[in-house]
C-alpha cells in the first residue's frame, strides 16, 4: 500500500494537560497546549497537518493522542514516550493564575530523528512558539529546526503565545524567531509582557524593523485583530457571539488563518483575516480548546455576510 503523503504545514511544540480548578476543591482536566491547538484547528479545518510533539504514555498522554487522532492529525508525528505528563495547574481563571509541573516531561523527549523521511521536503509551512521554545533543552533543538526550514525557504509561523515561565532573557529569544517569521501573530498581551516600555504603536513599528516582510497579525480581543503588511494595514472586527470562554481564542485564530492561506491561496488577504476572525469566535461559544469545522466557519461566514 502506498503511504499516504505527507502534510503540508507541520506544527511543533507542546501539548500538555491543564488543571483547571473549579471549586475549592475540585479540579476537572483538559486536553490542550498552545501549539497542539493550532495543530488540531487546522486539521480540523481540513488542511493535511502534523504535530510533531512527544507526550506521556499515561491516561493524560492517551487522551491526546485519540483527541490528535479524531480531528485528523498525522499521527506518524506524534510521539508517545514513557515520561511524566506536562501539567498546567490553573488555580485561577479571571484573571488567570496557574504554574507548570513539567519537570522530566514527556515534552522534552520529542525527537527530531523520529520524524517520517522526507518531511522537510512536504513541508510548506511550519508553526512554533508556546511554552516549548523556553522549556530546557527543547527550546534550543526547535529554534534550529525553524531556522534550517528557514534556510531552506520554508515558511514560518511563530505566536509567542507570552507566559509567566518566560522569563526577562525572552525578549531576546522572540526576536530570533520574529525575525524567521513570515507570519507573525502577537496579542495584544503579548506585547505588552514583552516590550512593557513600549506603547503599541512603537512595538509593532519595532516588530517590523525586525521582520520587515512579515505578515504582522495583531490581535486585541473582542477589539478584533489588524493584519499589517507591508504597504498596508487590514482592519478586522471581532464577530459577536455567545461566549462561553476564550481558551484556545487565539490559537484558532492563528489555525484559521493558516487553514485559509493554504487551502485557499486565491483568497484576498481580508479574506484571509475574516475567515481567522470567524474560526476564533467559534472557538468561543464551546467551553475549552474547541476546534470548529470547516462547514461551521463557512456557515458563520455566510450568515454574517447576508446581516
Amino acid at each position: 500500500m502506498t503511504p499516504a503523503p505527507l502534510p503540508t504545514f507541520i506544527v511543533f511544540g507542546e501539548a500538555l494537560t491543564d488543571f483547571v480548578r473549579i471549586g475549592e476543591h475540585d479540579w476537572r482536566s483538559i486536553a490542550g497546549g498552545a501549539c497542539w491547538n493550532v495543530a488540531r484547528v487546522a486539521a480540523k479545518l481540513g488542511v493535511p497537518t502534523g504535530w510533531a510533539g512527544a507526550v506521556s504514555e499515561d491516561v493524560f498522554g492517551r487522551d491526546i493522542v485519540e483527541r490528535s487522532r479524531s480531528v485528523g492529525l498525522d499521527m506518524r508525528f506524534v510521539q508517545t514516550v514513557t515520561a511524566p505528563p506536562l501539567l498546567a495547574m490553573v488555580h485561577q481563571l479571571d484573571p488567570p493564575r496557574y504554574f507548570f509541573l513539567g519537570e522530566g516531561a514527556a515534552d522534552l523527549c520529542f525527537d527530531e530523528s523520529k520524524l517520517p523521511a522526507d518531511w522537510e521536503q512536504a513541508c510548506a509551512l511550519a508553526h512554533f512558539g508556546g511554552i516549548s521554545l523556553v522549556r530546557p533543552g527543547l527550546g534550543e533543538r526547535l529554534i534550529g529546526i525553524a531556522e534550517r526550514l528557514h534556510a531552506q525557504g520554508v515558511r514560518i509561523v511563530f505566536d509567542p503565545n507570552y507566559r509567566d515561565l518566560m522569563g526577562p532573557d525572552y525578549p531576546a529569544l522572540f526576536e530570533r524567531m520574529a525575525r524567521l517569521a513570515s507570519l507573525l501573530k502577537v496579542s495584544d498581551e503579548d506585547l505588552a509582557r514583552i516590550y512593557p516600555v513600549l506603547d503599541t504603536t512603537q512595538a509593532l513599528a519595532h516588530l517590523r524593523r525586525l521582520a520587515p516582510q512579515a505578515l504582522l497579525m495583531y490581535t486585541h480581543g473582542a477589539r478584533g485583530m489588524n493584519l499589517h503588511m507591508p504597504e498596508r494595514r487590514i482592519d478586522q472586527a471581532a464577530f459577536a457571539v455567545d461566549v462561553v470562554d476564550t481558551v484556545g481564542a487565539g490559537d484558532a485564530c492563528v489555525g484559521g488563518f493558516v487553514a485559509s492561506w493554504l487551502l485557499r491561496p486565491e483568497r484576498s488577504w481580508p479574506a484571509h483575516l475574516r475567515f481567522a476572525a470567524a474560526t476564533a469566535a467559534l472557538a468561543c461559544t464551546q467551553a475549552g480548546a474547541h476546534a470548529p469545522t470547516r462547514a461551521q466557519v463557512e456557515a458563520l461566514l455566510a450568515d454574517r455576510a447576508e446581516a
